[in-house]
């Protein structure tokens, strides 16, 4: 699909059919957030100065050939490494002040923030740097999702802390975005 079609064909979609989503359309939802482009580790969403402070995390339900759990997507090698095993999809929801679209999505991304990696650099100062590379990123699966006939919506009303625990964030990283993901009904 053109970009100029994906665009216009963007829009927030908040139901979804029981449908699996297949590896490869994961694959390159997460490539799409933070693939490596490059053989210096450039990546698909521009990043102040490098420092990359994003760490994707999803909470998979119903993924062909994936267990439910959670999953920290690593750029790098393109891979996945699971942290948390079940379906979290319940837990994740109820975080996010129970919308029932972060419960019933195929998927959830959870895009969280290592500030540090910016702000040492950068300062203050980078803590903006860091929310506009989170807004190209989720921007970027939008795109994509759209492109692979998929639905999303973008979703910042959650309680940061109880997204942390559902999504096992690390000391440090801080929750940005949920992106649900699913066939559209």
């Amino acid at each position: 699909m053109p970009l100029d079609e994906a665009l216009a064909k963007r829009r927030s979609v908040r139901s979804y059919t029981s449908g699996p989503l297949r590896l490869p359309e994961l694959s390159q939802l997460l490539w799409a957030a933070q693939g490596i482009t490059d053989d210096r580790g450039g990546r698909t969403a521009p990043s102040a100065g490098a420092t990359y402070p994003l760490e994707l995390l999803v909470v998979v339900g119903s993924v062909d050939g994936v267990s439910p759990g959670v999953y920290r997507y690593d750029p790098a090698t393109h891979s996945l490494k699971r942290t948390a095993e079940g379906d979290l999809r319940d837990k994740l929801a109820s975080a996010a002040l129970g919308q029932a679209s972060v419960g019933s999505a195929a998927v959830d991304i959870v895009i969280a923030a290592a500030y540090e990696r910016t702000t040492a650099r950068y300062g203050e100062r980078g803590e903006r740097f860091v929310h506009l590379e989170a807004g190209h990123a989720a921007q970027n699966v939008c795109l994509e999702a759209t492109a692979l006939g998929l639905g999303v919506v973008t979703v910042g009303a959650f309680d940061d802390a109880q997204v942390a625990e559902a999504a096992g964030l690390a000391d440090g990283e801080s929750p940005l975005y949920i992106l649900p993901i699913g066939r559209k009904s």
